[in-house]
């Protein structure tokens, strides 16, 4: 199993990432801690998506199948308030950027004169304005989306 873990192939890419400049084996317990808090994000993912799964089933079998209230779901309605939901949301994080930009404003006047300050307050407002082109171009996009499926 460690064999194929530490394969050099192209199907196993972390395994390829342990390898240094001399193409040697990178082994130590940082690196390889590291590499495994990596993954982690995916093996947490895994896990809860294979917990509702299993607990919806077993579930189902100790409760029974959930009550049908009758009628139809109207699925206009639902695409509607889902994009007002996305709409509103990304309105929300345009009002956080630009309170952002405002308060790294102060920051760039209060620095006085100071060249670590400075770069800091520069470099907030550069990315919030980054962040702020990045939701208005998903704002575009979901209006885009929802005049073609329309």
């Amino acid at each position: 199993m460690l064999q194929v873990f530490f394969s050099t192939s192209t199907q196993y890419p972390l395994a390829e990432s342990l390898h240094d400049s001399n193409n040697r084996r990178d082994l130590s317990p940082l690196s390889l801690m590291s590499k495994a808090l990596q993954l982690l994000p995916i093996q947490i993912s895994a896990a809860v998506i294979t917990f509702f799964t299993w607990t919806q089933t077993s579930m189902a079998g100790i409760f029974g199948q959930p009550a049908d209230f009758g009628g139809t779901a109207d699925e206009g309605a639902f695409r509607s308030s889902v994009t007002n939901i996305i709409k509103k949301v990304l309105s929300f994080m345009a009002l956080v950027a630009v309170v952002l930009i405002v308060v790294a404003g102060i920051r760039l006047v209060l620095s006085q004169g100071e060249e670590a300050e400075k770069d800091k307050a520069k470099k907030t407002i550069l990315y919030v304005v980054i962040g702020l082109i990045v939701i208005i171009i998903a704002r575009a996009l979901v209006d885009i989306i929802i005049t073609a499926i329309s």
